[in-house]
């Protein structure tokens, strides 16, 4: 309907403007003006109201009815239609950026199967309680986090890891919500309420991430804000002043000047683009499995020139394995294998499940009293009338334990019973299949030092290194001297170089905090980990770690892109329409046209 009625009005604008006092001219662009027009009238209107005067919608409102009152009809016309085909340009790029976060969103599941009893029963997520057991057929999503009581199967995560191939998975394994069975039916024990699944963590931290703004971000709202009332008074003065001061300039002239001034100086490109940008760049990196909580931390990203990783988790795999029993002072290996499941048995470190794992036998859990757990170092307790120690070499030392194998290469942990060192048991982890290919890729998009840093001995920490070509690693830390190691490789104030610190475990999360830019394992990750970080690798995969970082490279390269684009091309024609060389129709260009340009640019950071 505005098209028909604009075209028709350029074509017949001769003839319609030949009645009398032009009345077709009004009769048809009128209506034009105000179909394609209202809605930045009303808004305009409604700001002035609430007292927030001078905005783009502001300029617009001001240039347009100005070129109504100076008899440029099209003009007028051609402004607001051309800044709705704008709007719904902009429309459909936002949407397209957001369309893998909503993706996401989607993977939310609907139902649960319930079992009670000989029943099954169709309920919201929302109501089931931790304990229960819930049916999964093939096909449908799985509702809540849990472990895999009955059933064997595949299952996809794409949605939440953006990881392509199945996942095979079995009786014992633990299964997230969001994430689709393909083949077998599954009994599930839920092990966490809806709330506290990592779904519902993942889509809360996705919804909220437009709230934490890159400092770009918030220097062009500023921008605009103080830039936009400057062009008011300087097109004011381009109306008035000429007229008075220069011999033979007319009034009409020169405030038509100053309605195309208006126009051409509608930061709608840059108010536009530069949030589309950064929403690209994290809806492109949710799209390869990185959620992002905030364009601040893209930004961040961009200047990182250390990158730490934990060990355990984030480039291991965190399954570990019993290889090797030693024992000595005339203990037997079954004897050793024993005691340490024994005392083993109220922790939940991988180290303690993989010793009870390789035990396999039942015991009774009153046999092991006065249990403690000793920071960094192990655990004492009472099994039966002895007193056992099961740790690390440092909790020999500390309670004075005779024993000569300090330097004992791999994951150790050595026993103690009555004061008596009965011997070690080796554990062995596997390094994830990516784990050297990712310090390759940062080395690639210029991180300048990587660093490993571990509570295993130095033995383990300099072979891994070595392994993986990481620059340094620091071993032998406690939880809470992680803190610490990574505050020491923070730049001083002032100084370029941000530090990014991956972990993935509950003693992970004080260093998570610490970093410049704190990323957590979102798939073994532990919860507080993924709270505390502020990016989340859902594939586990230490790989995305550069991926990431060129992620945040791309996007800010492509935001002071349409920056520059935007001001140059506004300079130069604001410097034309005060000579009078542009018209209407180039402050339309300078207008809209820079701004679909910003828009188009903006949507390559999801490629």
């Amino acid at each position: 309907m505005i098209g028909i009625l604009y075209i028709s009005g350029i074509v017949f604008e001769q003839q319609l403007h030949n009645t009398p006092y032009a009345i077709g001219e009004y009769l048809v662009f009128i209506p034009a003006y105000l179909l394609s027009g209202w809605s930045v009238l009303k808004t305009a209107g409604r700001n002035i109201l609430r007292g927030r005067i001078f905005d783009e919608t502001f300029l617009m409102t001001i240039a347009t009815l100005g070129a109504l009152a100076i008899h440029k009809l099209p003009e007028a016309v051609g402004v607001m239609l051309f800044y709705k085909i704008g709007e719904l340009f902009q429309d459909i790029a936002i949407n397209r950026s957001r369309n893998s976060i909503k993706a996401l969103l989607e993977v939310r599941p609907d139902y649960a199967n319930i079992e009670i009893g000989n029943q099954v029963n169709k309920v919201s997520p929302e109501i089931v309680k931790i304990g229960d057991i819930v049916i999964v057929k093939p096909g449908e999503k799985i509702p809540l986090d849990g472990e895999i009581i009955t059933g064997n199967s595949q299952i996809d995560t794409s949605a939440l890891t953006g990881e392509s191939v199945p996942q095979t998975v079995r009786v014992g394994d633990t299964v997230l919500a969001g994430t689709i069975n393909q083949v077998g039916l599954l009994k599930i024990k839920v092990t966490k309420l809806f709330n506290e699944s990592s779904i519902a963590k993942i889509l809360d931290l996705v919804q909220n991430a437009r709230s934490k703004k890159a400092e770009t971000e918030k220097f062009i709202t500023k921008f605009a804000r103080y830039y936009t009332p400057i062009v008011v008074f300087i097109s004011l003065a381009v109306a008035i002043l000429p007229p008075l001061l220069i011999p033979g300039a007319t009034s009409s002239e020169w405030v038509y000047r100053a309605l195309i001034l208006l126009v051409i100086s509608c930061p709608c490109g840059l108010v536009i683009s530069i949030p589309l940008g950064y929403f690209g760049g994290i809806g492109g990196a949710a799209k390869r499995g990185i959620l992002i909580k905030g364009s601040m931390f893209l930004d961040t990203l961009t200047t990182v020139k250390t990158v730490v990783f934990d060990k355990t988790g984030t480039l291991t795999k965190g399954v570990f394995k019993v290889v090797e029993i030693v024992p000595f002072n005339g203990y037997s290996e079954p004897e050793i294998l024993e005691l340490a499941a024994k005392v083993e048995a109220h922790s939940h470190h991988p180290i303690a499940q993989s010793i009870r794992e390789e035990y396999g036998d039942t015991f009774d859990i009153s046999e092991v009293t006065d249990y403690a757990e000793i920071a960094g170092h192990g655990i004492k307790a009472k099994v039966g009338n002895k007193v056992v120690l099961a740790g690390s070499d440092r909790l020999l030392h500390q309670e004075q334990i005779n024993h000569d194998t300090c330097n004992v290469e791999g994951t150790v942990v050595h026993l103690a019973v009555d004061k008596i060192y009965a011997g070690y048991i080796i554990i062995a982890d596997e390094l994830k299949s990516d784990a050297r290919a990712a310090i390759q890729a940062l080395k690639k998009v210029g991180v300048e030092k990587t660093v490993m840093l571990t509570g295993d001995n130095q033995a383990i920490a300099a072979r891994i290194s070595q392994q993986l070509g990481i620059d340094s690693y620091i071993a032998e830390l406690l939880p809470e001297e992680k803190v610490s190691a990574i505050e020491k490789l923070l730049s001083p104030k002032g100084q370029n170089g941000k530090v990014a610190f991956i972990g993935d475990g509950i003693n992970d999360a004080p260093v998570i905090a610490r970093a410049d830019v704190g990323m957590a394992m979102g798939g073994l990750g532990s919860d507080a980990a993924i709270e505390t970080a502020d990016i989340v690798i859902m594939t586990d995969a230490p790989s995305k770690v550069a991926t990431a970082i060129q992620i945040a490279r791309k996007t800010r390269t492509i935001v002071w892109q349409n920056i520059s684009f935007a001001l140059a091309i506004k300079t130069a024609f604001i410097g034309l329409g005060i000579l009078g060389v542009a018209t209407m129709w180039e402050a339309v260009f300078a207008d809209v046209g820079v701004a679909l340009l910003a828009i188009f640019n903006a949507t390559r950071v999801m490629k």
